[in-house]
């Protein structure tokens, strides 16, 4: 019966110590993205990043700028159950995800690139970026709304 206990507590804290490892090693630092200024120059340009939680592309999109996805001008479409869109992306005319709206009225769907971006919004990017940042000018698909 000893034995048994000692087993179980040993496996409950070998679980919790994992799950514990696992969340701290898949969620992004809280310091400063390399991106931060060119995130906050996207917003500033009057650019919109309009997308649902659900959203794949969308979670791709933001996975570009690490921690500086906090800053981008981002808009959730999808309702909470993630069967409707919100009433501000309708009023947009969002038809997929992820859909960005630029200052000159201009829309470009997808997955959009760095490069792309910097030449939308006017927005410098750094040229200091390590490899692990994608910069490439190519675009990846949508999700499309039923």
């Amino acid at each position: 019966m000893n034995n048994k206990l000692i087993t179980s507590i040993i496996i409950i804290v070998l679980l919790l110590g994992g799950i514990i490892w696992y969340g701290v090693s898949t969620t992004p630092s809280s310091g400063p993205g390399k991106l931060d200024e060119f995130a906050q120059c996207i917003t500033n340009s009057g650019a919109k990043f309009y997308g649902a939680y659900w959203c794949s592309h969308c979670q791709a999109q933001k996975k570009l700028f690490d921690n500086s996805a906090k800053f981008l001008p981002y808009i959730e479409c999808s309702t909470p159950s993630g069967d409707g869109q919100q009433q501000v992306c309708i009023d947009a005319n969002i038809e997929s995800y992820p859909t960005w709206i630029f200052a000159d009225g201009s829309r470009q769907s997808g997955e959009v690139s760095l490069d792309k971006l910097a030449e939308k919004t006017g927005c410098v990017l750094p040229t200091d970026l390590s490899p692990a940042v994608e910069v490439s000018t190519s675009t990846a698909s949508t999700t499309v709304i039923k």
